[in-house]
């Protein structure tokens, strides 16, 4: 599990590169919701997904 990730953070999903850019909105134990530029809000399993920080949008 990602301990370094917090709401507010901006990612990009390694496996989904084509979704864009997200900003974590919440995170609650294993689970991330993320809303991405192009596939809108998406809630992602961080023990199967690595997200990967990005510096900003």
């Amino acid at each position: 599990m990602q301990y370094d990730l917090e709401p507010g953070n901006f990612v990009i999903n390694p496996l989904e590169k084509h979704w864009g850019i997200g900003q974590i909105q919440s995170i609650i134990k294993n689970k991330a919701t993320v809303n991405f530029q192009h596939m809108g809000k998406m809630v992602i399993n961080l023990q199967k997904v690595n997200l990967e920080k990005v510096s900003s949008k």
